[in-house]
């Protein structure tokens, strides 16, 4: 109902279900199931990081005054507060600072005015999750003498010639440096090595010292937020960064992370990457697009209990103001898509804009209108001559190239494949919205705007039982490029009709039986889509399941969430 379905091959399989799961998705790594901190690459692999690294040791032992310039998002703020804890472990009265430029005055990455100030008083400078496009603020600070390092993953210039003119750049895959083994860290998982790789240095060898390792485990909690909050795919190195920093949350002994995790209601509980993509993600994220992120940073690196619970409820209610203005800009941007026939199956992407859409929330609406409409979108928010937008992009279809193509129309652009930030003039924005969805048309079918769901195995619901849920559970944390696991079950007979779950009246939990075997399905936002089949008790469904554990009151059994179903005989 939701999509076209891609199933597996061979069907049904003796091999335990893990094992033709593990094998649908080409996954040979034999310590999959099992990461290891040891398989984090060597930092000293990453282009760029031994010159920074040093230079920046070279300020802390020289007492300079550093200042750390970062991203206003989840991925920038943990990014820097992980370097204000590497600097100051290294030096406790270092005189280090953190700007955050404002999302609605100021923009995305660096900017040459920022850096004109912040040179007046600072003899280094150092950049985190921006800057590998900013020659002009580069330029700005090689003016006035002043020493900036790059830090960043973002997509860079194709030839090095292109790349910002700054004391270093770190990236780990910047051109004419040989290439790094992963190249999809985020910023904070860019920032998180560099502060091992200084941690190694100042400790006079090639590991860090037991204080030093310490140390780095913590941040791990730090740089799994932005890891998972940046939606990187949950490969590699990514991996083990999200498993163990999750768990890091858990116990963490920073005062904010501790905040910000009650005030999530998470308490002493199990953090799972949902956890940090639904609850920690946006209280950090939301003051950021309505207000001014410095608030968010602080409450990383604050060690005052009392003001670090103000911070986290504050953060709270920003986020409950994001919602109702996402909401409200959503609804009104579903509509202009449908009326403006940007849904039609011959126009291939969404361009809308409006002056009284929020900019810091249009990325995150967005996203919504992807979830709806699946095709690449783009909405702007209309500030006089200038606009401001954001956009979100379909698997198959590289944002950043796109608005590469559409460069001579813009003022400034960036992002990667599947999201990206831009501005451009008012009066240009119908020929960019024409060439813009040419562009798209030329590049996505008809087909490719259909979601596909796709199942890693066909099971039956007996070998869904709690050693194989556990077994499955080990393939976590869950997110891009490493979704939940999901089951063909073919010829399950509905028990029962759906009844409501919860007090929204959006979600249905049903029983269905497959031979002697029952499972109960939870299907969160389904009863909408449901409520014409008018489900009796008999029929029979093919199901598409991702099974969980459910612990309750000490009791601990396995469900499953729907992902979608059929009617046996409808195709």
């Amino acid at each position: 109902m939701r999509g076209v379905w891609k199933l597996p091959a061979p069907q049904l399989s003796p091999e335990p279900l893990i094992r033709r799961i593990l094998a649908s998705r080409g996954i040979d790594e034999p310590d999959f199931l099992s990461p290891s901190l040891l398989q984090l690459h060597d930092p000293v692999l990453l282009p760029g990081i031994n010159a920074a690294a040093e230079r920046i040791l070279l300020g802390l032992q020289r007492n300079q005054r550093i200042v750390i310039y970062a991203d206003y998002d989840v991925d920038g703020v943990s990014a820097a507060a992980i370097l204000w804890y590497i600097f100051r472990a290294i030096a406790p009265g270092a005189a280090v600072s953190t700007y955050l430029p404002h999302r609605l005055e100021e923009g995305y990455g660096l900017n040459g005015e920022a850096i004109a100030h912040l040179c007046d008083g600072n003899d280094l400078i150092v950049s985190v999750d921006c800057g590998v496009t900013a020659v002009t603020p580069a330029r700005v600070a090689r003016e006035r003498g002043i020493d900036l390092i790059i830090t960043d993953h973002h997509t860079p210039p194709l030839e090095p010639a292109s790349l910002p003119r700054a004391h270093s750049i770190v990236h780990p895959s910047v051109p004419g440096q040989p290439p790094y083994p992963f190249p999809h860290l985020c910023g904070a998982g860019v920032a998180f090595k560099l502060a091992w790789r200084l941690a190694t240095l100042v400790s006079g060898g090639e590991r860090a010292s037991p204080e030093f390792r310490k140390l780095l485990v913590e941040l791990l909690a730090l740089a799994a937020m932005g890891v998972i909050a940046d939606v990187v795919p949950l490969r590699g190195e990514n991996r083990v960064i999200a498993k163990f920093g999750l768990d890091q949350i858990r116990r963490s002994s920073l005062v904010g992370v501790r905040a910000l995790r009650d005030e999530s209601k998470l308490g002493g509980d199990d953090v799972d990457a949902s956890d940090v993509g639904f609850r920690l993600g946006p209280r950090l994220n939301a003051i950021g697009r309505l207000g001014h992120a410095r608030e968010a940073l602080e409450l990383l690196t604050t060690d005052n209990e009392a003001r670090a619970m103000e911070i986290a409820r504050s953060l709270t209610r920003w986020n409950d103001e994001r919602r109702k203005t996402e909401a409200e800009i959503t609804q009104r941007a579903e509509s202009l898509a449908i009326e403006r026939g940007m849904t039609a199956p011959e126009h291939r992407a969404i361009v809308l804009s409006d002056p009284d859409w929020h900019r810091g929330v249009v990325g995150i609406c967005c996203s919504r209108l992807v979830g709806k409409f699946y095709r690449p979108t783009l909405l702007l928010q209309r500030d006089g001559d200038l606009c401001h937008g954001s956009g979100r992009s379909i698997d198959g279809f590289d944002l950043h190239a796109a608005l590469a193509h559409c460069a001579d129309l813009l003022e400034s652009f960036g992002g990667h494949t599947m999201a990206a930030g831009l501005k451009i003039r008012a009066e240009r924005v119908d020929e960019f919205t024409r060439r813009f969805v040419a562009f798209a048309n030329e590049r996505l079918k008809s087909d490719d705007l259909v979601r596909t769901l796709r199942a890693d195995a066909e099971c039956r619901l007996r070998e869904l039982d709690l050693n194989s849920a556990e077994e499955l559970h080990a393939m976590s944390p869950f997110g891009r490029d490493n979704e939940k696991p999901c089951v063909l079950v073919r010829g399950a007979t509905l028990l029962s009709p759906p009844r409501m779950l919860g007090q929204t009246g959006k979600h249905l939990v049903f029983d269905v039986r497959q031979d002697n075997a029952v499972m109960r399905v939870k299907a969160w936002n389904w009863a909408e889509a449901i409520a014409p089949l008018s489900l009796r008790p008999g029929v029979e469904l093919e199901l598409l399941l991702s099974p969980e554990i459910n612990a309750w009151n000490g009791r601990r059994s396995v469900e499953c969430t729907l992902e979608d179903l059929r009617l046996t005989g409808i195709r």
